[in-house]
């Protein structure tokens, strides 16, 4: 499945300035049951968003009308817990494009960078900078410019590099999946294989 080419993200984002959030809590266990990666946007942070009774909580930040935005910026180590790629999925399919953190669990990292979502790493400083932003004015915008491995706070121009997996990023930048990646040698592993013994 092909994503959109991600070269420059420019957006606002939701700050979620909470450490340890782990794939339960992005994804609960008992939505699970999709095999196709549709509608998991709906049950991202399900119990963090919505009471008993399917009413949302005001007070969660995916529900503040005064944040939107294609980023989430979440605490130190995002995405701990068990491998499902369905919290990448959830992610995605919300809308969100990157997610900020200091610190990522590594499967959940590469369970982004296979679905289109770019995890972008940064010191705990900068982080805290960027919750103090969004906090003064949550109209605060992020730019991502993956060719360069840079994200930068517009409201201060305050920058920082991140690092990316060559071949991930070479895939983001074309909007391609490991599936496409491979479709786009056919040729040359076509005429590799003529040169092939049988």
């Amino acid at each position: 499945m092909a994503y959109d080419k991600f070269t420059i993200l420019k957006s606002t984002a939701y700050p979620l300035p909470i450490e340890n959030v782990d794939t339960d809590q992005i994804i609960p266990a008992r939505f699970l049951k999709a095999t196709e990666r549709k509608g998991f946007g709906d049950n991202l942070f399900r119990d963090w968003r919505y009471n008993v009774d399917g009413s949302p909580k005001k007070d969660f930040v995916l529900n503040d009308l005064k944040y939107s935005g294609k980023i989430l910026v979440g605490g130190k180590n995002f995405g701990s817990g068990s491998s499902r790629e369905h919290a990448a999925w959830a992610v995605y399919d919300f809308g969100f494009r990157c997610v900020i953190s200091s610190f990522f669990a590594d499967i959940f990292k590469n369970n982004c960078l296979n679905v289109g979502v770019l995890p972008v790493q940064v010191s705990e400083s900068f982080e805290q900078e960027i919750f103090d932003a969004i906090e003064k004015d949550p109209n605060t915008e992020i730019e991502i410019d993956l060719a360069n491995q840079k994200v930068t706070l517009l409201s201060t121009n305050r920058s920082e590099n991140f690092d990316i997996n060559g071949y991930k990023k070479d895939n983001m930048l074309n909007g391609y999946d490991d599936i496409d990646y491979l479709q786009n040698m056919k040729s040359d592993i076509q005429e590799f294989a003529k040169t092939r013994p049988f």
